[in-house]
């Protein structure tokens, strides 16, 4: 497993991360607050507040995905 925070700062940003997210094999969870949600689902990342960092899950999480995904991290 592995957690990361992330920022998405757009509707771009949205649309590429689910693209790429959904090809991790397994469950991606997202945290903002008290919410939890699916992080394959772009409808349920619009309903987030993006200006705020998000905690990111990977259940089953490998180090091919490190490149897929460093362009969201939060510094």
């Amino acid at each position: 497993m592995k957690i990361m925070n992330i920022y998405l700062h757009s509707v771009k940003d949205v649309t590429e991360f689910v693209n790429e997210i959904s090809k991790v094999e397994g469950a991606a969870t997202i945290y903002a607050g008290r919410y939890i949600i699916n992080a394959k689902s772009i409808m349920g990342i619009f309903s987030l507040d993006l200006s705020e960092p998000l905690k990111l899950e990977i259940e089953n999480w490998k180090e091919e995905y490190a490149p897929r995904l460093e362009k969201y991290l939060a510094e």
